[in-house]
């Protein structure tokens, strides 16, 4: 056996860039806590990186290359990628070929990526799954600064007497920074504005919440442009010396919202609120606005960010501690992706294709004559062409376009017709269901390179752990591609520590301070400094010392020196509601999940939360279209349709509903956001409007309703709706139809496994309307369980769920008891999870009230709910407040 040891690494999810300490045991066993040297989180997990230990297991990994659906080799598999990519470059052109990657990728993957896209095969086609994410941010970043720069860092949440929070759920998407928020809300007392439609978990902690109208937002940052400008707060010092466009800006700005009551009318807010925002933004110096999603996904993100820089450029609020726009990002190494020319319409190290001299740099450092002269195919124009069959060959790297891309049912049908489609990845999605050559590429714990989080901070993903079978690293599956395209000189590569010094001397290459991305004091590392690589901002340029919080002197890397206001206006949405879809549809994420959830969807405590596909409405909707908590809803739009249970709750605005974005075909039947969200894009950034659809929602009349707790790993099909999630043990198959419940039955059954008669139990009722079968295994434990039942009438499950997780011979009178689904003695269930961290359920919560918990601090206490990553702060209040109504009655 070998030594125990820890590795010091970063975790995979959000762009908050946690560090973790991975611990193997000396038997291989792998357990994670956070980083407390780590100045991104400072050892705070949230409740997916506390968990990340549970998802390292090899069950569903794919572990061989497949083509056409056969085990082959590798050489196989990568020669017949080579040859076709090399076939339709010679019969139709480079434009023929594509890439779409992820920000799922370390940076050394993404470079090689790229720089085999744009400089050797000669296209820009190579685009990220950060344009659904971060492109506009990106395009409102050059638009104001020269270049995409985020000029904060996390420490100014520390120093800001006033933090905006605008189109971001930071309570669940970034809990550890949202954390930071908190405490310094009570150490200097931080206020928080939270501007965003819904009332998230973070609306509900702080000091104003302004539920404005979906897609308003440069409404009400133009009105705050127009009331700075009215009440002398403009910073005419600095707007003279270091910016330019601030007339035009402030022009247009008065004539869009001219007055308080304007914006309120056309944001859908009291005026009071409003004036409120107004003031204490005037009357803040120390202010940040942190600004994610909620702001990007829009037909008009660009102008909702250049809105929000406006206002800090005008009041001089940036470059200074606790001052400053800041964008979020959602990927791990999102950052990482826009730094080497991850997105299509740009070229590499910050440069793009607009300056003829960019091009010719990069490609005599690359020594690529063929490198390609102009952008490529953004996200959803790809996509297009793929459908068009412009593109002949499509290679789609660690990320599920299937699910994740805005009209998914259009992505699909485009990827079934595309004449060769290659998918590397760690595991079987959506997307790879597609794939002509399937290749297993390594996952977290085993790879090796770097990331950059939101803060320019860049940190290592350090291997604790060999990858499974014959996976390997995508940036030597990418390298093996080019040297059998006949490029292998430039992709001789023997470890991921040279592609980074290649990468950090391009950053530097001619590079007079005229792009703030530098990384030359990297470009020599060592492969020992690589190893022990220590967090660190950029830029690290030769010619002077690190920098952390930028743009301090007034200098921005635009021709003259200056930041530059973007005059905006404010515009409608894509589509507006109308009698035929008379709500707006929202999308996001949930506390608990990440993605398309191919990883976090393996784990139980991460599944408990929310272990359904729901949609939320507000009561008075759902009682408009005759709907109540718990129905199973048909929803469509223009572009497709979904099914999911409703949520009936006031923290949804009338006239919108809110569905998760993370439902893919692995865990229910017809249930992802995708499928129907709107593929209109914005015109700067090409990034899609998957914030706002209108959609019709309708009761789907459902005849019968069954649970299937089983060991296997299923697919149902011919249901009218399933969904599953994981248990200990398992999965939970919750099944409905429209078909009476006699059919329903037989449908059902059908999942049961083949079981010899003395080891399955049954029951059926005499008007055959109910049934209950329950399967024994060799050993005399419950390998599944099946219940049918009219909705609403089934039996309770906890018990059988823990039988699940037991494996333990069963008594003669626990299977006396397996059809009722009770438990033969009592066993109190904790209901559903709440505080996922630390495993803690409503029930348990509700209890801790009753018995005189009148406080977080006093659950903190005595349960340790909410008291790690605090991203169920917000429902467990919830919980304080409905017992304290109770006890009061």
């Amino acid at each position: 056996m070998e030594e125990a040891r820890e590795v010091r690494t970063t975790c995979p999810y959000c762009g908050v860039g946690c560090g973790v300490l991975a611990e193997v045991a000396a038997d291989g066993t792998t357990s994670v806590r956070g980083d407390p040297e780590h100045p991104a989180n400072f050892g705070r997990l949230c409740s997916k990186g506390s968990a990340l230990g549970e998802t390292l297991g090899l069950e569903g990994r794919l572990m061989h290359p497949e083509v056409l659906g056969r085990q082959a080799s590798w050489d196989e598999a990568l020669d017949l990628v080579a040859e076709k990519f090399s076939r339709a470059i010679a019969e139709h052109g480079p434009d023929s070929v594509a890439f779409y990657v992820s920000g799922q990728l370390l940076t050394e993957d993404y470079y090689v990526a790229n720089k085999l896209m744009k400089g050797f095969i000669g296209s820009g086609n190579i685009d990220t799954n950060s344009r659904l994410c971060m492109a506009s941010s990106v395009a409102g970043h050059r638009r104001a600064f020269g270049e995409d720069i985020v000029p904060g860092v996390y420490e100014d949440f520390e120093h800001a007497d006033l933090i905006v929070l605008t189109g971001s759920n930071t309570a669940w998407c970034h809990p550890v920074l949202y954390q930071r928020m908190l405490a310094a809300r009570s150490e200097r007392g931080t206020r928080i504005v939270v501007i965003d439609p819904r009332r998230t978990a973070t609306a509900d902690e702080c000091d104003l919440h302004l539920a404005l109208d979906p897609g308003t937002d440069v409404l009400l940052f133009n009105g705050l442009l127009a009331h700075l400008a009215q009440a002398g707060k403009i910073d005419g010092d600095f707007v003279r010396d270091h910016t330019s466009g601030f007339d035009a800006a402030a022009s247009l700005a008065g004539a869009d919202a001219p007055s308080i009551a304007r914006v309120a009318k056309g944001c859908g807010l009291a005026i009071a609120d409003v004036q409120a925002f107004y003031d204490l933004f005037a009357g803040t110096g120390r202010t940040v606005t942190v600004y994610s999603q909620g702001v990007n996904q829009s037909a008009h993100g660009t102008d909702k960010v250049n809105a929000i820089i406006n206002c800090h450029l005008a009041t001089g609020r940036i470059g200074k501690p606790g001052r400053g726009p800041f964008s979020i990002t959602g990927q791990p190494n999102a950052m990482g992706g826009r730094e080497v020319g991850g997105l299509a319409n740009q070229l590499a190290a910050h440069m793009d294709f607009a300056d003829p001299a960019n091009i010719d740099r990069v490609s005599r450092f690359w020594k690529a004559p063929n490198i390609a002269r102009r952008g490529g195919l953004k996200a959803v124009d790809m996509f297009q062409a793929v459908a068009d069959g412009r593109i002949k060959a499509l290679w789609v790297m660690g990320t599920n376009p299937a699910v994740s891309m805005p009209d998914a049912s259009r992505v699909r049908a485009a990827l079934s017709k595309c004449d060769f489609v290659v998918v590397s990845d760690v595991t079987r999605t959506d997307t790879t269901r597609y794939a002509d050559v399937l290749l297993p590429a390594a996952g977290w714990g085993e790879k090796d390179g770097t990331v950059t989080n939101s803060e320019r901070r860049l940190s290592r993903q350090q291997p604790f752990q060999p990858p499974p079978g014959e996976a390997t690293a995508d940036w030597r599956i990418v390298c093996e591609v080019a040297a059998r395209m006949g490029f292998g000189d430039g992709f001789s590569y023997q470890s991921p520590v040279e592609i980074f010094r290649e990468h950090a001397a391009l950053s530097a290459f001619e590079n007079r301070g005229e792009r703030l991305f530098d990384l030359g004091d990297m470009a020599d590392l060592s492969d020992a400094d690589y190893t022990t690589f220590a967090p660190r901002h950029w830029p690290a340029s030769e010619r002077c010392e690190q920098q952390t919080r930028l743009f301090a002197d007034g200098r921005f890397p635009t021709p003259d020196g200056r930041a530059r206001f973007v005059a905006v206006r404010q515009e409608a949405t894509a589509f507006t509601v109308d009698a035929d879809y008379p709500l707006a549809l929202n999308t996001g994420r949930l506390r608990d999940q990440w993605h398309t959830m191919t990883r976090t969807g393996t784990v139980p405590r991460l599944m408990a939360n929310a272990p359904e596909p729901e949609v939320d409405l507000h009561p008075a909707d759902a009682a408009a279209h005759r709907l109540k908590d718990g129905d199973l809803a048909h929803l469509s739009t223009r572009f497709g349709f979904v099914r999911a249970r409703v949520r009936v709750t006031e923290a949804q605005r009338r006239g919108q509903a809110f569905l998760p974005m993370h439902w893919s075909g692995q865990f229910a039947a017809k249930a992802a956001a995708g499928l129907l969200s709107s593929p209109v894009t914005d015109a700067h950034s090409g990034q899609p409007e998957l914030k706002h659809v209108p959609v019709r929602i309708v009761r789907e009349e459902t005849g019968w309703a069954g649970v299937l707790i089983t060991r296997r790993d299923l697919r149902p099909t011919g249901f009218v709706h399933w969904s599953r999630h994981a248990v200990e043990g398992g999965w939970v198959y919750e099944l409905t139809g429209t078909e009476p419940p006699d059919q329903g039955i037989l449908l059902a059954r059908k999942l049961l496994g083949v079981q010899r008669r003395d080891q399955l139990l049954e029951y059926t009722d005499r008007r055959g309307l109910a049934y209950r079968a329950a399967a024994i295994d060799d050993g005399g434990a419950m390998a599944e369980a099946l219940l049918v039942a009219a909705p609403d009438q089934l039996p309770a499950r906890d018990w059988l769920v823990s039988l699940l997780a037991k494996r333990q011979p069963l008594s003669a009178t626990d299977r006396h008891a397996l059809l009722s689904g009770r438990s033969p003695v009592p066993m109190p269930a904790i209901g559903r999870v709440v505080c996922a961290c630390f495993h803690v359920g409503a029930n348990q919560l509700a209890s801790a009230v009753a018995a005189g918990c009148d406080s977080l601090e006093a659950i903190g206490s005595t349960l340790r709910a909410g008291t790690n990553c605090g991203s169920c702060r917000s429902e467990i209040r919830t919980i304080i407040d409905a017992g304290q109504v109770q006890a009061a009655e």
